[in-house]
């Protein structure tokens, strides 16, 4: 499954939970965009080092959550709350670049495998 990425600092979101988030990064923004231009699934991954500003995949945890974007408001100055559903944990198995946005290809986790 191949789904836009957005990297979050200090925050984790969990299967079956509603979070908001405040997003101001615009990698992270065109990929929420995309998301909603689409099916509206977007791939949620914590970084390692919530001070770096543009993260590569190395900067990022290898497992985070396939997650819907339930609602976008863009705020007054320029940055978007965005209001998401955790739906499944997954592993990122690569991820491209883009000029927008960064691509995830991932592999959705069964409730088996996370319990090892």
């Amino acid at each position: 499954m191949i789904l836009p990425l957005v990297p979050l600092r200090d925050v984790v979101i969990f299967p079956g939970v509603v979070t908001p988030l405040f997003v101001g990064r615009d990698k992270s923004i065109n990929a929420l965009q995309k998301a909603m231009s689409d099916d509206k699934s977007v791939m949620l991954v914590a970084q390692k080092d919530p001070n770096k500003e543009d993260p590569s995949l190395k900067d990022l945890y290898s497992i985070g959550t396939v997650s819907t974007i339930l609602q976008l408001i863009k705020l007054p100055d320029g940055t978007y709350k965005v209001l998401v559903e955790g739906i499944k944990r997954a592993s990122i198995i690569s991820s491209k670049n883009k000029k927008e946005y960064t691509e995830s290809e991932v592999d959705v986790m069964e409730n088996s495998e996370m319990d090892s």
